[in-house]
């Protein structure tokens, strides 16, 4: 992690696997079961996603800044990080760009 595209990685990777968690096994145990109730434990999920994106954006801000990316190409890496998968489509397609 001494880059700032092995910062980015990591972050895309961690930020992806937590999102992933949320929409696919947090957010249906807690419509559906309403277990999250009784085991408070669970609400540590969606406030860990909380912190991993916006390390995820200050990353992606360091990263873009000194990558000389447009605006439109940071806005669009931020976004990535809110849709499930994303993130590592977008993890790899930077890997690529500017390894």
């Amino acid at each position: 992690m001494k880059t700032q595209l092995g910062r980015f990685r990591i972050m895309a990777i961690i930020c992806g696997i937590n999102l992933l968690l949320l929409f696919f096994a947090y957010m249906p145990v807690r419509h559906f079961t309403h277990i999250v109730d009784t085991h408070r434990f669970l609400i540590a999920v969606p406030i860990a996603h909380g912190y991993f994106y916006i390390a995820y954006i200050l990353t992606v801000l360091q990263l873009g800044v000194s990558k000389r990316m447009s605006l439109k190409s940071i806005i669009a890496l931020i976004a990535a990080g809110t849709i499930p998968f994303a993130s590592f489509v977008a993890e790899r397609k930077i890997v690529k760009k500017y390894s």
